[in-house]
């Protein structure tokens, strides 16, 4: 794989918020699905279903798709019409078929189409033999975030699975854990169960209890169940079949990079969301996909990706978030970056109540409304007590960088290159109106793999559209 140009976190535009991506391939070309939040939405997943892809030789040249299903598709209209993480698989007779489930409904519904992203059309409900609706009555397993898996031998397993606090929704179906139905060759109906395959009561899985997004993979012969642990970040279990006798083997990522490098809940490198994604091979190499918050919203998410590495006995470490995701390495210490790509956007001040941080921690953002074109994101905000961070980059020789910034904001900008370490170069700034200017920082460095933060110390705040290494 060599691509023609960087990639960075997130990988599609700046103004698409695609989250719950499930990555598959199909004849020589990488195809994301996942829901379609909207910058400024008051919920999740309030667009249509969209699709970008991209070919294997070249990660850096993904292609929107355009709408592959509608909302007003669907035959009934809930009040409530969002559609939540979907997935798509091939089946045997060579269409595909897209599962979804509507807000609430507690309903796995199927679109099929006969190419990976053209105009899907509605083909029905996941139903048993008698032709009961799966999740439908009182007692059902709640249906949810459905996960498709069809296994070298032809089989098709469906997972699903939603796991608040309480034991039921208000009309009586279940929140049990993690479940699995076979479906028939239709990609409809149901073969065996729902049984479920990681129950909310196992502690084997104390301090990553299921929650939501399963996504079974296989990869040299084990079965590899990812999953949402609320906020904790996407983890996983190991099995030798796809049907059961799952064990807990850790997390794979938190965009928040909770589990690693010292960060916790309460101590997060990025603003803490939901989570849902999942792992795929690509050019001999793996990677998790997975997805971040954005304008301090969990209705604003966007797709990032990380490469993993398997260990010889099949076992994947958590690794961290950073800037470069698919880029296969540091990107370039030399030329301009959008500020979007920040990994590292942590806030140390103490606020009153949760609407003051709201209105005041840092975020990134966008001018203007939800678009499908059109680049302008760039982070809102910057103040004391505040790091904003990027990783990584290889610095062969560079002698400065210039911030495009815009405020009222007076005090001293630094540079720093470990995230609790003393500033490497400062400069001190004094900025009044909406116009956007630039501040030149010099330094002088070379290092490879190297990550490069900002900080603040001063009164006001200041936005942040990108950055130039010279």
């Amino acid at each position: 794989m060599q691509n023609k140009k960087q990639i960075f976190n997130p990988y599609l535009p700046s103004y698409e918020y695609i989250p719950d991506g499930e990555p598959h391939v199909f004849d020589g070309r990488l195809y994301i699905y996942g829901s379609h939040d909207r910058f400024g939405g008051d919920d999740y997943c309030m667009n249509d279903y969209v699709c970008w892809s991209a070919p294997l030789e070249d990660l850096s040249d993904f292609r929107y798709e355009g709408v592959i299903y509608r909302k007003d598709q669907h035959p009934i209209q809930y009040e409530r019409n969002y559609y939540f993480a979907p997935d798509v698989a091939k089946g045997k007779d060579g269409r595909y078929y897209l599962y979804y489930s509507v807000a609430h409904s507690s309903i796995m519904s199927v679109a099929v189409c006969d190419t990976p992203a053209g105009q899907y059309e509605y083909l029905g409900d996941v139903h048993d033999k008698t032709g009961h609706v799966i999740g439908s009555s009182v007692g059902d397993f709640y249906q949810f975030d459905p996960g498709v898996f069809v296994d070298d031998d032809g089989r098709v397993f469906l997972f699903s699975g939603f796991c608040p606090g309480k034991l039921e929704d208000e009309e009586g179906r279940k929140y049990v854990g993690c479940h699995m139905c076979e479906l028939e060759e239709d990609m409809l109906t149901v073969k065996d169960g729902p049984k479920i395959v990681i129950d909310r009561n196992d502690s084997s899985f104390e301090g990553a209890r299921y929650f939501e997004a399963p996504s079974l993979r296989k990869f040299a012969g084990k079965y590899y169940l990812i999953y949402s642990a609320r906020c904790g970040g996407l983890h996983y279990c190991v099995s030798d079949r796809p049907d059961g006798d799952y064990v807990y083997a850790g997390c794979i990522h938190s965009t928040s990079d909770i589990g690693i490098n010292g960060h916790t809940q309460d101590n997060p490198v990025y603003p803490n969301g939901n989570t849902h994604g999942s792992l795929v091979e690509l050019n001999g190499k793996y990677y998790i996909f997975d997805h971040r918050l954005t304008n301090h919203s969990s209705f604003c998410r966007q797709g990032v990706a990380e490469q993993v590495f398997f260990d010889e006995n099949g076992y994947i470490a958590q690794v961290e978030s950073t800037s470069c995701g698919l880029n296969d390495g540091p990107l370039v210490g030399q030329g301009t970056y959008p500020a979007y790509i920040a990994c590292a956007l942590m806030d140390f001040n103490a606020y009153t109540d949760k609407e003051e941080r709201g209105r005041m921690t840092p975020r990134i953002t966008q001018d203007g409304e939800d678009r499908e074109c059109e680049p302008g994101q760039y982070i809102r905000g910057i103040r004391k007590n505040c790091l904003i961070g990027y990783k990584y980059f290889d610095f062969k020789r560079c002698k400065s960088v210039t911030l495009k910034v815009r405020g009222d904001a007076d005090g001293l900008l630094s540079i720093k290159f470990t995230e609790d370490g003393e500033a490497f170069a400062s400069i001190p700034i004094k900025l009044a109106g909406a116009d956007w200017s630039e501040v030149e920082v010099p330094f002088a460095l070379t290092r490879t793999k190297c990550a490069f933060y900002i900080t603040f110390d001063g009164e006001g705040a200041f936005d942040l559209l990108e950055f130039e290494f010279i």
